[in-house]
């Protein structure tokens, strides 16, 4: 079992992780670490709510307070078709069609876009380095880098740095200069905690909201204006992750990609059987958005 936990390790470390990019993201992704990921990346979107102009929109869209749910789902499954089927296939330019429509309807800077693009590559990294199951290794490092800057050239995000050290030291300066309290971050930190909790029995609500607040780091605390919680929230959800990880050494390597498979999305029950890319999206822009936050023609 040693040696066999390990193959899609040894794969990926014979593979070129510049020009084998998307077969790297997707062994890491699909295979190695699809439970980590797929957290990894519902705290990078919430990560970026920390970000005044970015919480702006999304409280004046509604979308959050409306259908939180579904906004979750659509980014989740319209990312996930790129990655698993890749971003030039068919499906692949279909789900970025979409993403590209219903950004395109906003006036959103390309910093901002520049900076969600960068949680996507480094925050999962940073949990893999926390939490997983063994280390990332350093190909899965920089393919998930190259993998990413290619998705962002085909959303049209200008200016990507050429180099994986000098976009992690672009995401690092954009947190300390744009992460500060405004009501708008509060009140979209509340409404994605309210989604997180309500995944669970209502009994448990309380104690996941609890939970939530323990594995924001003081940036994020400060930046959506949430108190603490007691240190030990934070060091139990440690403890947790960390002996799920130590478990996971022991199960062999899983067979089969998950990529693109998302059986219990709430929004879209049995996707992808019978739902294209295209089926997803959020609606038009309400005709009581403000003319700022409009992109001009």
């Amino acid at each position: 079992m040693g040696r066999r936990r390990y193959e899609l390790r040894d794969r990926i470390a014979g593979l070129d992780p510049e020009r084998d990019h998307l077969e790297i993201y997707q062994l890491s992704a699909g295979r190695e670490f699809p439970w980590d990921y797929t957290r990894a990346l519902e705290f990078a979107l919430f990560r970026t709510y920390c970000v005044p102009s970015i919480s702006r929109l999304l409280a004046a869209t509604g979308e959050f307070r409306l259908r939180p749910q579904q906004r979750y789902d659509d980014t989740s499954l319209l990312m996930a078709e790129i990655a698993a089927h890749g971003y030039d296939s068919p499906r692949g330019r279909e789900a970025l069609k979409v993403i590209n429509r219903a950004h395109g309807r906003f006036a959103i800077s390309n910093d901002d876009m520049l900076y969600v693009l960068s949680t996507f590559v480094y925050d999962p990294i940073d949990w893999l380095e926390r939490y997983g199951w063994r280390p990332p290794h350093e190909h899965e490092k920089l393919a998930a880098f190259h993998y990413y800057r290619e998705v962002g050239k085909r959303m049209g995000i200008r200016d990507i740095p050429a180099g994986y050290e000098e976009f992690a030291e672009f995401k690092r300066g954009y947190e300390q200069q744009h992460f500060v309290f405004s009501e708008t971050n509060q009140k979209i930190g509340e409404y994605t905690v309210g989604l997180f909790a309500a995944w669970f029995p209502a009994f448990l609500r309380p104690a996941v909201r609890l939970g939530v607040r323990g594995m924001l780091d003081e940036p994020m605390l400060r930046a959506f204006g949430f108190p603490p919680a007691p240190r030990w929230v934070g060091a139990l959800g440690d403890f947790a992750l960390h002996a799920r990880a130590y478990t996971l050494r022991f199960f062999p390597p899983r067979r089969a990609s998950v990529l693109g498979v998302s059986p219990r999305n709430r929004t879209y029950p049995g996707y992808p059987e019978g739902y294209r890319p295209a089926d997803l999206g959020a609606p038009e822009p309400s005709a009581d958005l403000p003319a700022e936050h409009l992109r001009r023609p």
